[in-house]
């Protein structure tokens, strides 16, 4: 019974990650539109929120990874128990909350892999993380997929520019606008494909923890429809404080920029979904946004902007690590403990969606930038709102 309780509670806390993993990663897909005109914000999250939810079906490559991958079990592997693996949930959830309060597009893959990892490091110890494939399918992808999507923006961006007169012939910006209906809608399928598919891994990896799948199979359909449903919920409530940032902080996307950027970030997640590699579809989509930038001209990219996602980036993967890692060690002690770990996550959770609510950006402000209003991670961590 214990063992089948601790079950229930990592499903519904990855179905919570997987939540706010969609309003997180909106702007993955339709910041870039949204802050071009090309189409209206409630309409981006809708159509945005659908193909999400048809490309979790696609594929379970990603999913396999997770499950089958980073965290060794089965036979010949380290067991690790479900109380771990919602001990690293923690970890993530938290992480996202926190950077979606200060817009910046942080990775929830790698809060993830994070939160998980330092679960499993702290209750089953470091055999029971196989930093091969971490290494392989984590770690060198998120080093390369920003740069391979920013140099394919940027020469794509470049060429539209070139091909079109700077943008100036006639009829040029209304056809990139039409265009990115097109490339946002591509990416929005390949983030469902990509992301819907690390939730299904963590709800697989836990079941088969517990005993109740068998070692090597793939996500049951049940798992794959609700992991579908829960991050087309999160990304249909839009993700605006992260969307702003992406569309208008990075650099003013015209939408020639857009529509370059959106395809090279679909391309590449497409095919890193196809290959198995669990990538950040947000360090992808920023990459591409800053060589859609730099493809147009240096000056427009916002490179204090720039280097604060990245740090953001440094830090996420550590982080989520010593937040699961710290919720593992307490969960651990006994129920008493799994239920303060739970506890303190919803208070955490609660409180930087009443911070959030000081400083509103919904689908009516999203194109607006004041930056006096708003947290950053600066004001922040100098404890300034």
């Amino acid at each position: 019974m214990d063992v089948l309780i601790s079950v229930l509670l990592v499903i519904m806390i990855a179905l919570v990650f997987d939540f706010t993993n969609g309003f997180h990663d909106t702007a993955n897909a339709m910041a870039t539109s949204v802050a071009t005109g090309a189409l209206k914000p409630k309409v981006a999250v809708t159509i945005s929120a659908v193909l999400n939810l048809a490309g979790a079906f696609l594929s379970t490559e990603v999913a396999k990874t997770i499950s089958q991958g980073i965290i060794k079990e089965g036979d010949g592997g380290v067991q690790i128990t479900p109380t771990m693996i919602f001990a690293g949930l923690v970890g993530a959830v938290l992480w996202n909350l926190g950077t979606w309060y200060l817009g910046l597009p942080s990775s929830s893959t790698h809060a993830l892999f994070g939160g998980l990892i330092g679960a499993a490091i702290i209750g089953a110890g470091f055999g029971s993380v196989d930093f091969g494939v971490v290494l392989s399918k984590v770690v060198l992808p998120a080093l390369f997929s920003p740069l391979v999507a920013g140099l394919v923006a940027l020469v794509a961006t470049y060429a539209a520019y070139v091909i079109t007169k700077q943008a100036r012939s006639r009829g040029a910006d209304a056809g990139f606008r039409h265009g990115q209906t097109i490339s946002a809608s591509l990416v929005s399928l390949a983030h469902g494909t990509n992301d819907a598919q690390k939730t299904m891994g963590v709800i697989t990896l836990t079941l088969i923890a517990a005993g109740y799948q068998g070692a090597g199979t793939g996500p049951q359909f049940w798992v794959v429809a609700s992991c579908g449903l829960a991050i087309a919920l999160g990304t249909y409530l839009g993700g605006w404080r992260i969307m702003r940032t992406v569309g208008k902080r990075i650099t003013d996307v015209q939408p020639a920029q857009g529509f370059a950027a959106e395809t090279s970030s679909a391309a590449t997640i497409l095919i890193s979904s196809h290959l198995g590699f669990a990538l950040s579809t947000t360090q992808v989509t920023s990459g591409a946004v800053v060589g859609s930038g730099l493809g147009k001209k240096l000056a427009t990219v916002h490179w204090g902007v720039v280097g604060r996602i990245a740090l953001a980036w440094l830090f996420t993967l550590p982080a989520a690590a010593l937040v699961g890692g710290l919720a593992a060690w307490l969960a651990s002690t006994s129920t008493v403990g799994l239920i303060i770990v739970a506890v303190l996550a919803l208070v955490g959770g609660i409180g930087f969606v009443i911070l959030a609510r000081r400083h509103p950006v919904t689908h009516e402000n999203v194109n607006e930038v004041d930056e006096d209003a708003e947290p950053t991670l600066e004001s922040a961590t100098s404890g300034k709102a």
